[in-house]
């Protein structure tokens, strides 16, 4: 079954990687055109969890890439660790429907694109670690604007990409 005879349905990944149990912890899907990493295209990584804030980093990241030839923007979506028999649906059912906004904002740009879905206890470190193995040239996330309070308290991915990247990051609130 394709795409195109059930537009709601989910396509399945172009990759897949699993842990040593083989819980899957990965999934990577690629639009039509796109380029592995490391081909010497300009490369914007966007964290998307869905959010009005990260979709408004996705059309930032957009406009940045569409400034460069042939450049292509990443997005990449988060999951905490969920259970083997979960990972295999909700990964790629949670990281497909968070990235589905910014995805299509993407293509209306005429941009080439992947996701990835990955797992992770830590989405900073995840985000930060992709970035750095696609060779992104830089990586843009949406900021809830968090007081210091709340940061301290809950936690702010955004903060912490800004501490752990090796190259330009980009918040937008």
């Amino acid at each position: 079954m394709t795409t195109t005879a059930l537009p709601d349905a989910l396509p399945a990944p172009d990759l897949a990687r699993r842990d040593s149990t083989g819980r899957l912890v990965a999934a990577t899907w690629h639009s039509a055109g796109s380029r592995p990493a490391g081909t010497g295209r300009a490369r914007w990584l966007v964290a998307v969890d869905g959010s009005a804030c990260a979709l408004r980093a996705a059309a930032i990241a957009a406009r940045l890439a569409a400034l460069a030839p042939h450049a292509e923007v990443d997005l990449v979506h988060v999951e905490p660790w969920l259970s083997l028999e979960a990972a295999e649906t909700e990964l790629v059912q949670r990281g497909w429907t968070a990235m589905a906004p910014a995805r299509e904002l993407l293509e209306a740009a005429a941009l080439h694109w992947r996701l990835h879905a990955l797992m992770g206890s830590d989405a900073a470190t995840e985000i930060v670690g992709l970035a750095h193995t696609l060779g992104s040239c830089g990586i843009a996330i949406g900021s809830q604007g968090l007081t210091a309070a709340e940061s301290l308290f809950m936690g702010s991915v955004a903060y912490k990409i800004l501490h752990l990247a090796r190259g330009p990051t980009l918040v937008v609130r």
